[in-house]
């Protein structure tokens, strides 16, 4: 809960301090606050499609919670993974039942990559730890 906590005081503050497109520079050339509206998953895909996101994100949410709940006796990367999967896709989803778009925020500037939120990169750590727990300890317990 600390994590969509994080995200949702981040975005609520991105949202009242700045406005739509407005980038704030942190760290010159690297680093930048940009606000965006997002109607679609990561890199902008399935723009628009919010019913399939609203449906969807739900049972992705159950189905990882149960996970969750397996992996009680599995390694704990392969627990940490699936919390921060569950985080990254409650917090998009908060944004998306309250304000029928994800606030993105985080811009990087010394590379061309899409502008992403907390809670994405809370899901791309968690995707990251279950594939190491598969790739390197899945064998250890199974």
């Amino acid at each position: 809960m600390v994590i969509v906590g994080c995200d949702q005081l981040l975005k609520y503050w991105i949202t009242t301090n700045l406005a739509l497109q407005q980038v704030q520079t942190l760290i010159p050339n690297l680093f930048s606050l940009t606000y965006l509206r997002n109607d679609g998953a990561a890199w902008s895909i399935l723009q628009g499609k919010q019913l399939f996101f609203m449906l969807l994100t739900p049972i992705v949410i159950l189905v990882l919670g149960y996970l969750l709940y397996k992996a009680r006796r599995q390694h704990r990367i392969y627990a940490l993974g699936l919390t921060f999967m569950i985080a990254g896709a409650l917090g998009n989803f908060i944004d998306r039942l309250r304000l029928g778009y994800v606030v993105d925020m985080f811009q990087l500037d010394f590379i061309n990559f899409p502008i992403f939120n907390l809670a994405d990169s809370a899901l791309t750590v968690g995707v990251i730890l279950v594939f190491v727990y598969l790739i390197f300890f899945a064998d250890e317990k199974g």
